[in-house]
C-alpha cells in the first residue's frame, strides 16, 4: 500500500500564487467598471481649460462688426452728400433753364410787337381824323385789345415832365405856362412791356421862358415876404 501524506488533496492541481494575485486584480478591475478612455479625459481637460477663451473671441467678433458699421456710416454721409449736391446743381439748373426760356419769350414778343407798333400808328392816326369807323373799327379795336393781352402798354400824355430814359424830344419851345421841361405835343406814343420800353415817346417839349415875369400869385408870395409877412387882424 502506498501512503499518502497528510494535508494534501491528490485531486487538487497546485496554483501558483503569481496566478492567484492576477485573478484578484482582475476582479477588483471588473467590479470599478470599464476604465475610461483616454481621449475622454484629454477632452475634458480641454473644455475645462478653454473656457477662458470664449468672452476674448466675443469682443473681437464685437469689435469687427462696429467697425463695419461706422465703414457703412460713413459711406451712407458721403452718398447723402452727393445726393444733396445733384439735387442743388439740379435746382439751379432748372431755375436758370426757366429764367432763359422766360428771357427767350419776352425777345420774341418783344420782336412781333415792334414789327406791328407802325399799324398801331396808322389807327391812332385814323382815329384822330375820325376815319376810324365800320368794320375797320372793329379789326383795329381787336388788334389792339390782343397787343395790350400780350403785355403791350401805351405810354406818352401832353403835360407831362420830361423824362429822358421815355421820352425821345424832337421838338423844343419855350412857355411862360411851364416851370419844368415838359412834353407838350406828343408826335407819337411810346409803348413798353412790363419795365421794358421798346419804343419811347417822340414828343415836343417846353421849357420855361428865359427871364419870364412870375405870375400873380407869385409876385403877392414875394411881396409878403418882403414885408414881413401878411398883416394879422
Amino acid at each position: 500500500m502506498t501512503e499518502e501524506t497528510p494535508g494534501f488533496d491528490k485531486d487538487e492541481p497546485e496554483v501558483p500564487a503569481d496566478a492567484a494575485q492576477a485573478d484578484e486584480a482582475a476582479g477588483s478591475a471588473d467590479k470599478a467598471g470599464p476604465a475610461a478612455p483616454a481621449g475622454d479625459s484629454q477632452e475634458k481637460a480641454g473644455g475645462t481649460g478653454g473656457s477662458g477663451s470664449a468672452p476674448e473671441g466675443d469682443e473681437l467678433q464685437q469689435a469687427g462688426l462696429t467697425a463695419q458699421l461706422d465703414q457703412t456710416r460713413t459711406a451712407l454721409n458721403e452718398r447723402t452728400q452727393d445726393l444733396q449736391r445733384l439735387q442743388a446743381e439740379f435746382s439751379n439748373y432748372r431755375r436758370r433753364v426757366e429764367r432763359d426760356r422766360i428771357a427767350v419769350k419776352e425777345v420774341a414778343v418783344a420782336n412781333l410787337l415792334t414789327e406791328l407798333l407802325p399799324v398801331l400808328d396808322d389807327i391812332g392816326r385814323a382815329r384822330d381824323h375820325g376815319e376810324l369807323v365800320g368794320g375797320f373799327k372793329v379789326v383795329a379795336e381787336s388788334l389792339e385789345t390782343t397787343m395790350a393781352k400780350m403785355g403791350l402798354a401805351q405810354f406818352g400824355k401832353e403835360g407831362e415832365p420830361f423824362d429822358p430814359t421815355v421820352h425821345e424830344a424832337l421838338m423844343h419851345s419855350y412857355s411862360p405856362d411851364v416851370t419844368e421841361t415838359t412834353c407838350v405835343q406828343i408826335l407819337q406814343p411810346g409803348y413798353r412791356i412790363g419795365e421794358r420800353t421798346i419804343r419811347p415817346a417822340r414828343v415836343g417839349v417846353a421849357e420855361p421862358q428865359p427871364g419870364a415875369q412870375p405870375t400873380k400869385g407869385e409876385e403877392s408870395s414875394g411881396t409878403d415876404e418882403e414885408n414881413g409877412g401878411p398883416e394879422e387882424g
